[in-house]
């Protein structure tokens, strides 16, 4: 910077600048003009400071040679500018950048790049220009940055675009260093939900499984004020209608708190209820036994089953399945005249999607005018979905309970009573029995299609019937009716604190359907990750349950503005394990006949068990197989072990096997004071015995161990064969045939009385024989094979033959020795007498038992020659012993003192 002072006096000698961290000095040129120059002292940089403002003064050379008196100029303030040069490259205020696109859309702007240059003039500073590096890419980008695609993109054809862009200043200068770009390609955005899993397993007894632990509520950012959905669970094809105990109807009565005056009007067929054998079923263990009627089908109820009085209160519960049909009656149940009339004491029927129930007043009342029948109107008669109706009936009134909901009548109609008459009545299911004649049935006149007299069904039934129940009383309690109505699985949530207030749950009665309302999505999509499945059942029904997922959106108009596709998928239960029921005990014995004949009888299952398993994979401990040996199979992973576990039975079953029994001499017998303190109950035919009721395996392994079987006429009876069944969840799970053979032991009268008369040293042995052989169990429990009874009878009879015939040995042998004796005897008074002072005999005592014992054998020999001679044999026994009986006293002692005698003088201890 060129300076200049003027001075009239003297010359100029120098300048100062004033200010501080000038980077500038003044030099003085030519004194006497006053002409000097500043000049900078340190390297300038446009981009620290781009301007510099100070003040100069000038002063001259003063006075005299030291200068005294010197002056000083005016201040003058100086600019200085700093030019700058394009010394830095531009460069981008991101490492990267990331975008997001709908595939199939135009956009105008996708993102903005921006960079920047560190110069300090406008020139250099600013980005001119930006561009894309990467070729052949549908994207382009302007001057100020901002990034949009030049056609519409497709997911299926790319799902990321990787772009490097670069930036120049308007010096020219390139970016130091490019930058990447990625641009993401999201397939057309349709509001829905999100990680939905279609497939969800549940293992029985695992407890509640989360059906959605993943899932949430995309709605593409569209502006929502409330979000309602509905998650349903299909069950309509499990059971009757969902997943029940499957039970007998009476037992789960019982089960639910009504436990008294029921009866079973469609039970399983069997040996003691079988008039529901003909009728189709479903035939399957895993559901309840449904029994199906096409129209043509229909039952006689056995009389005497339902001894219900109309005159006191009475429930009738029946589920029903039960579409559209004609526009003719059609009966459920109904109780009418057997012969002669058509009169309808009571009725349950359909007739346009209506239920009706008829109720007649008894002959015996007043006649005057009182309700007879009673109509409903329901859409669940014709919907072709299971229902449970249950129908309270205190006479006048009658209520109604359709899957636990009451209805009442929307119309009743009255009538007179009934005739009085003596003619008995049917009860009959499916259809109504009445006589082809012509006769009114007070209710309509039933034209004569055939001969008259000709009793026929008529108003047959279309449809599924089951668990159809007349029970005496009503059942007042709510609780019980919604204990037969309530299904074993069903939807269920547990609400996190954060959101139990924002957000709506609601359940319909048997928990198949939930509604779930809130307007916070992401509180929404917490209840709807909570939301599980759960089947308390312990061997739940396998199979699919659909589930499907509704929902309805509004935005702030009030108007759905987001539609969102219905969600479905599936549960699928899997297959639980299944128990083995096993009973096991004696399976053979033999009693005597007196036993049979007793008040106690013979106990059949004394030593019964009844033990239950299931069987299972596990994985197999590595480390321990590895420490067995280097021989074992490291390929084996997994073990097949056997687990007991505790569980139920409702039926245990035990029928005759072969004969059935006659009831004037024989029958089964158990205590019914613990069958009622056990709330079990027992049917018995000449078939056996059936012992009902839902407990536990303890329970009825007490019941079995009390059965007896009497005979009261054993004379005749060499064995009798029994089998014992149980089940559990009416059949479904049935165990192995458990078969117990008995024995009659007969005693042998005859030989027993001859054994006093001749020898009562010989009772015992034959006694102790007879004792051992009764209590003897010819098999263990765990055998599986037993003597045939045919063996049994053999062995007796050559045991009770073989004991008479060593009883007359013995005889014959001893009246052998006595003749013997009495011809030696006789012998010795013709021949010299024997001089024995100095005689000593010795005897081996084993000789004469040797001899005695080829003597028996001898004579064992001899009886088996035929009849006729053991007849003669036996006489001549007979004689001998009268002979001997006839001797008198002094003889018999003189025999004695004739016979040899031992000499032990000389014998040594």
């Amino acid at each position: 910077v060129l300076l200049s002072f003027l001075t009239l006096i003297s010359e100029i000698c120098g300048f100062r600048i004033h200010g501080q961290n000038v980077p500038f000095e003044a030099v003085v040129l030519d004194k006497s003009t006053g002409e000097g120059v500043i000049r900078v002292k340190d390297k300038l940089d446009c981009e620290q400071q781009k301007e510099h403002t100070f003040t100069i003064q000038a002063y001259d050379c003063g006075e005299g040679p030291d200068g005294t008196n010197m002056k000083k100029s005016h201040k003058a303030t100086v600019h200085i500018q700093v030019n700058d040069i394009n010394e830095y490259s531009p460069v981008f205020k991101e490492k990267s950048y990331k975008a997001t696109v709908i595939e199939g859309k135009k956009y105008d702007s996708i993102l903005k790049v921006e960079a920047v240059d560190a110069d300090c003039s406008f020139q250099f500073s600013q980005i001119c220009n930006y561009e894309i590096v990467t070729p052949d890419v549908p994207f382009t980008v302007d001057k100020d940055g901002f990034i949009k695609n030049t056609e519409k993109l497709s997911y299926g054809k790319e799902r990321m675009y990787k772009l490097t862009v670069t930036a120049y200043d308007c010096g020219k200068n390139r970016a130091s260093e490019d930058v990447l770009v990625k641009i993401s390609v999201k397939p057309t955005c349709k509001p829905s939900w999100q990680g939905f899993n279609k497939r969800i397993e549940y293992e029985p007894g695992t407890g509640s499984l989360a059906l959605f632990p993943s899932m949430h509520l995309e709605t593409c950012d569209e502006p929502i004020t409330s979000i309602q959905a509905t998650i349903e669970l299909e069950t309509n094809h499990i059971g009757k209608g969902c997943d029940r105990d499957t039970y007998s109807e009476k037992s789960l009565h019982k089960l639910c708190g009504a436990s008294t005056g029921t009866v079973e009007l469609l039970p399983a067929p069997s040996s003691s209820a079988n008039w529901t054998l003909g009728l189709p079923t479903d035939n399957g263990h895993d559901s309840d036994q449904v029994f199906e009627f096409n129209g043509t089908q229909s039952i006689k109820v056995p009389d005497g089953m339902v001894s219900t009085s109309l005159k006191e209160p009475f429930t009738v519960s029946v589920w029903m399945r039960h579409g559209p049909g004609a526009h003719e009656k059609e009966t459920i149940l109904c109780n009418s005249d057997k012969r002669d009339m058509n009169r309808h004491h009571y009725s349950l029927y359909v007739h346009n999607c209506r239920l009706i129930l008829l109720l007649r007043q008894d002959p015996s009342e007043a006649e005057t005018y009182k309700p007879a029948e009673f109509h409903w109107k329901l859409d669940q008669v014709c919907d072709k979905e299971w229902h449970h109706y249950v129908l309270n009936v205190e006479f006048p009134t009658v209520s109604l309970f359709v899957d636990g909901t009451t209805f009442e009548p929307f119309l009743v109609t009255e009538d007179y009573p009934l005739h009085p008459t003596k003619i008995e009545t049917q009860l009959t299911i499916g259809a109504c029995w009445q006589e082809n004649s012509g006769h009114d049935n007070d209710t309509e006149t039933v034209s004569e299609s055939s001969s008259g007299g000709n009793a026929r069904m008529s108003q047959f039934f279309r449809g599924n019937l089951a668990g159809l129940i007349i029970r005496s009383g009503k059942l007042e309690n709510k609780k019980v009716i919604d204990c037969l109505y309530t299904c074993k699985e069903g939807l269920d949530v547990q609400l996190p604190e954060e959101v139990a207030s924002a957000v709506k749950v609601e359940f319909n009665p048997n928990q198949s359907a939930l509604t779930v309302e809130g307007d916070d999505i992401d509180a929404f999509d917490k209840v709807m990750q909570h939301i599980s499945y759960l089947n308390s059942r312990q061997f739940p029904t396998p199979g699919i349950r659909h589930l499907r997922v509704s929902t309805n959106i509004k935005c702030f108009n009030e108007d759905a503005c987001v539609m969102v596709p219905d969600a479905e998928g599936y549960v699928m239960v899997l297959q639980p394990e299944e128990p083995k029921i096993s009973l096991s005990g004696i399976d053979h014995f033999a009693r005597s006949a007196a036993e049979f004949e007793s008040q106690e009888g013979v106990t059949l299952f004394p030593e019964l068990r009844i033990v239950s398993t299931i069987t299972r994979e596990v994985e197999a401990d590595t480390e321990s197989e590895a420490t067995e040996g280097a021989d074992d199979d490291p390929t084996v992973q997994e073990t097949v072990v056997s687990e007991e576990i505790m569980h139920n039975l409702d039926t245990c079953e035990v029928t005759v096997v072969g004969d059935e029994l006659d009831g004037e001499h024989e029958g089964l017998e158990v205590d019914m004071s613990q069958l009622l303190q056990r709330s079990l109950e027992m049917s018995s035919s000449n078939l056996g015995l059936v012992i009902t009721g839902v407990n536990t395996m303890a329970n009825y392994e007490q019941v079995l161990h009390l059965i007896r079987y009497k005979n009261w006429h054993t004379e005749a009876l060499f064995d009798r064969k029994f089998k014992l069944v149980c089940s559990e969840l009416n059949g479904r799970y049935i165990s192995n045939d458990f078969k117990v053979e008995v024995n009659v032991i007969h005693t042998a009268n005859p030989v027993e009385h001859a054994n006093a008369m001749m020898q009562p040293n010989f009772n015992n042995p034959v006694h102790h024989a007879s004792v051992e052989l009764t209590g003897h169990n010819l098999v263990n429990a765990h055998q599986a094979s037993v003597i045939p009874s045919a063996a049994t009878i053999v062995i007796v009879v050559c045991v009770s033959f073989l004991v008479f015939m060593i009883i007359l040995g013995v005889f014959r042998i001893r009246a052998a020795h006595q003749r013997t004796m009495r011809d030696q005897e006789s012998g010795k008074e013709n021949e010299m007498d024997w001089d024995d002072s100095a005689l000593t005999i010795t005897v081996n005592p084993m000789e004469v038992n040797n001899h005695s014992s080829e003597e028996e054998e001898e004579e064992e020999e001899e009886s088996e020659d035929g009849e006729e001679e053991d007849d003669i044999t036996s006489a001549e026994s007979d004689s001998s012993e009268d002979e001997e009986a006839g001797e008198p006293e002094d003889q018999q002692v003189a025999n004695r003192q004739q016979q040899l005698e031992w000499d032990d003088s000389t014998l040594t201890y």
